[in-house]
């Protein structure tokens, strides 16, 4: 071992604290901290020269592959001539240029307006804000519920912690937060008393933190019509699934479905810089006209412009895509994961576009022992559970998933012989 890694390992241990990690555990003698030091396409390095397939795209955000020249070239141009200037109060061209790019995948006259955040998280809460205060300004004051998904995710900060479904991350907060009624599909939807409910918010086509289980055919467009009849919004979190990991570019494409907000993050810049985006509508919008109905929110790197730039540049990378590239994509991943089938320690496959969960059979902390296995076979990704996820950058190509996939099947084989 170097002393760039034995330094930076010394350091990590004494002094930083990472998300979703049992410390006691990471900072033990036996586990091994892997220091990423660079990347390229879809690959990584490590400070010891080992490199590693980016398996879950760098927890779901690297698009186009690590150091794309086209969006390191757009980053270094704009830090150059601005980093960052406050959005209150000002602008700068660049977020109206994106704003206008984002909305124009929509058909005309839907989706028309975008609030600039920082994360995924953040997305949501600004849905959820404009959600509730909209009611209390159309003098809808009963209309304060909010209907989530069971078993879904939508984030940490509190207001989102409030939708999540998952007892072992949010069981604990519940008390604080709003209050929300979980609901699993369509047929207990449709027995909730609407009268109260001002949105609803789901993950569409897929959740993710549920250990990657795509929902029924036709479950999204059935939703959209209940909240239309009975005017209730409906909020879509693409954080994951948005800028192609489908196989179309937003996921509420597949059944023709506008919401009413959509919250776009992660791979918003192509996995270069923290960005999140909340799109609504003009008649949304309108309500907030008006001394007494400004929404008073916003974060200090809003419309960052190192951000705006990266995600302008990271949509100019994908007009270049042909019509049928995504597709063709998917079909060789689904072929690729056929191999996971007639596995024994495979209890189930589940896949939507360049999303994939390979949930295993076992006692719990079997995925974690696969992942750990998959070092040593070049690939990096993480476990939701006994499931592996596997969710390569869309710039792969059928050779580096490939790749991917044999050392996974082959992590399988060695952690649970």
């Amino acid at each position: 071992m170097n002393d760039l890694t034995q330094h930076g390992i010394e350091r990590d241990r004494r002094f930083v604290w990472h998300p979703f990690t049992e410390q006691e555990t990471w900072c033990g003698e036996g586990n091994e901290i892997i220091l990423i030091e660079r990347g390229e396409g879809v690959w990584l390095w490590d400070t010891q020269g080992r490199r590693y397939f980016d398996g879950n795209s760098s927890i779901w955000t690297n698009i186009h592959g690590h150091g794309h020249p086209h969006i390191v070239a757009s980053i270094k141009r704009q830090a150059e001539t601005l980093c960052h200037s406050s959005f209150l109060g000002l602008s700068h061209a660049g977020a109206g240029e994106l704003a206008e790019k984002l909305c124009g995948f929509f058909p005309q006259g839907t989706l028309t307006r975008v609030f600039f955040s920082d994360n995924g998280s953040t997305a949501v809460e600004c849905a959820l804000k404009m959600a509730l205060q909209y009611r209390m300004q159309n003098g809808e004051d009963g209309r304060q519920g909010i209907v989530a998904l069971a078993n879904g995710y939508h984030g940490d900060t509190m207001g989102a912690a409030a939708l999540g479904g998952v007892d072992l991350f949010f069981q604990r907060f519940r008390q604080f937060g709003m209050k929300v009624d979980f609901v699993a599909g369509v047929d207990e939807l449709e027995k909730i008393d609407a009268s109260h409910v001002a949105a609803v918010v789901l993950e569409p086509m897929i959740q993710g933190v549920n250990q990657m289980r795509p929902w029924p055919v036709g479950m999204l467009a059935q939703i959209r019509g209940w909240c239309d009849r009975r005017g209730v919004h409906l909020i879509l979190d693409e954080v994951m699934t948005g800028f192609g990991r489908t196989g179309k570019m937003f996921a509420c494409e597949h059944e023709g479905v506008i919401p009413d907000f959509l919250c776009l993050a992660k791979g918003l810049t192509g996995g270069t810089m923290p960005l999140a985006a909340t799109l609504t509508t003009e008649e949304i919008y309108k309500k907030f006209l008006g001394k007494e109905n400004v929404f008073y929110y916003g974060h200090s790197y809003t419309a960052n412009p190192l951000g705006c730039a990266a995600a302008l540049a990271s949509l100019e990378v994908f007009a270049r895509y042909g019509k049928d590239e995504l597709a063709e994509k998917c079909e060789i991943f689904s072929s690729l994961l056929a191999k996971f089938d007639g596995m024994p320690q495979v209890k189930e496959v589940r896949q939507c576009g360049l999303i994939a969960g390979i949930e295993l059979h076992g006692e719990s902390g079997t995925g974690q022992a696969v992942c750990l296995a998959a070092r040593k076979h070049g690939l990096l990704t993480r476990p939701i559970l006994n499931t592996v996820v596997l969710m390569p950058p869309l710039c792969s190509t059928a050779e580096e998933m490939k790749f991917a996939t044999d050392a996974l099947a082959s992590a399988i084989r060695a952690a649970t012989c």
